[in-house]
């Protein structure tokens, strides 16, 4: 097993994610030192079973939340708990095995190389991705494109990804959103708003089938209502910002956090009013 991180650790939120959950976290402790799990409000036993393995591996904590309240607010609530256990950086992973664990020591390395930044997995599609959920992804990825004005965010919904934890809980605190499908795109805007830089590494994603134990719990429908409401939220607000950002832009001013005279917890007014 790898030694202990004092500052990067993997945090995986799930719900009823069935029996890929175990080999996910197992995968993923065969890389980082530590992994946590925030176990969603699951009715499926999984959570209880990983509490057994959890005392077996002191590199494994879990948390059951006893309802289930979404992606983002298990992530949250992880962020908390690593903030109080003096972690600054989490790298997140989805519990269905559709995440390239192998690549978990080469996403940590580059945020520890660039701490300010944010580490995101720009997704390579095989044979096996709905060609509607990729094709939907692309419009995404243009309102994010357009709400950062066009900052370098590879992919916005690709959830394998490192964040520094004190930004990310900051631009939540200051909202009620980002606690569900919303999480991953509205985490990257807010983020790159706040001055944190997005670095962009090329990672697999594999789309598993039923009989392969994959699991979704995406709904076209609602999903793609509660993304609609979401970049209408942030095409506002990036409005309201636009003209602070270009007479920054006019100025020469930068945009983003430099490592060389910017800390993680500190951060520009570039997309602020």
């Amino acid at each position: 097993m790898p030694d202990a991180s004092r500052t990067h650790l993997v945090l995986i939120p799930s719900y009823n994610a069935g029996e890929r959950l175990f080999s996910t976290v197992e995968a993923a402790r065969a890389q980082w030192n530590p992994v946590w799990v925030v176990v969603d409000g699951s009715t499926d036993g999984t959570g209880e079973r990983l509490q057994q393995m959890a005392t077996r591996d002191p590199g494994l904590r879990v948390w059951l939340l006893p309802q289930n309240q979404g992606k983002g607010a298990a992530v949250l609530h992880g962020l908390r708990a690593a903030r109080e256990a003096g972690f600054t950086h989490a790298l997140t992973m989805d519990s269905d095995g559709q995440h390239p664990a192998d690549l978990i020591p080469s996403f940590m390395a580059a945020s520890q190389a660039r701490p300010e930044t944010m580490v995101l997995g720009r997704p390579v599609f095989d044979a096996s991705a709905p060609l509607l959920r990729v094709r939907g992804r692309r419009v995404s990825n243009g309102w994010t494109q357009l709400e950062t004005l066009f900052a370098g965010v590879g992919d916005s919904l690709y959830g394998f990804r490192v964040y520094p934890v004190a930004d990310l809980i900051a631009v939540m605190a200051r909202q009620p959103w980002m606690r569900r499908f919303d999480f991953d795109t509205e985490a990257v805007v807010r983020l790159a708003w706040r001055g944190v830089k997005p670095v962009n590494i090329d990672a697999p994603v594999k789309y598993l089938t039923a009989e392969e134990g994959g699991v979704s719990h995406f709904r076209y429908g609602r999903d793609n209502v509660l993304l609609t409401w979401m970049h209408t939220r942030l095409m506002v607000e990036f409005v309201l910002r636009l003209p602070g950002l270009v007479s920054r832009k006019l100025r020469g001013r930068r945009l983003f956090r430099d490592s060389a005279s910017e800390g993680p917890g500190s951060k520009l007014r570039s997309f602020r009013r």
